[in-house]
């Protein structure tokens, strides 16, 4: 089962992960939560379709929600009620694939 990361482990995974991030991602309600911004909505309907082939493959499916040209995340594990490396995991594959 995945663990539920601690206090300290969870703000270093957060420090790790926005070491070299213009916008960090930030931890609202108990999950990491980002938003993105894209040109059009062709660009963002592309990112979200990407992101979803890698959120099946990990098996990890995010909370998130899209307004045109924006998608915003709120990720957590249901498993363990709270952050876990996998949600850590997930959000480094979707700066990947924004960056792109």
């Amino acid at each position: 089962m995945t663990e539920k990361l601690t206090d300290p482990a969870l703000a270093q995974a957060l420090l790790k992960l926005n070491e070299d991030l213009d916008v960090p991602w930030s931890i609202v309600d108990g999950a990491l939560h980002k938003q993105f911004a894209f040109d059009n909505f062709v660009q963002t309907f592309g990112f979200i379709t990407q992101v979803a082939l890698v959120a099946q493959r990990l098996n990890h499916h995010p909370d998130w929600s899209n307004r045109y040209k924006v998608v915003e995340f709120h990720l957590s594990t249901h498993k363990c009620h709270g952050i876990s490396e996998l949600d850590f995991q997930l959000a480094q594959q979707i700066e990947s694939l924004a960056g792109q």
